[in-house]
């Protein structure tokens, strides 16, 4: 499945709160995610390879897997 990140989770991960998270962390976590995620649903408790932990909210669109927005532990 094709994962996009939004503008806005992008300028997210420059924040202070997501250091140590990166694109590559968000690709892999929500291509994890079985099945289908209709309405925006926030998924807890994924770890990044620097070891930060980090939240994300996702949808699923026609064109793909949609990362709306990432939250640093």
């Amino acid at each position: 499945m094709r994962v996009i990140i939004s503008n806005h989770a992008a300028l997210r991960l420059q924040d202070s709160r997501q250091a140590g998270i990166t694109a590559l962390d968000l690709l892999r976590a929500a291509s994890q995610i079985p099945g289908k995620v209709p309405a925006a649903t926030r998924f807890r408790g994924y770890s990044a390879m620097s070891g930060r932990q980090f939240d994300f909210v996702i949808k699923d669109i026609s064109s793909g897997r949609l990362v709306i927005t990432v939250i640093g532990k």
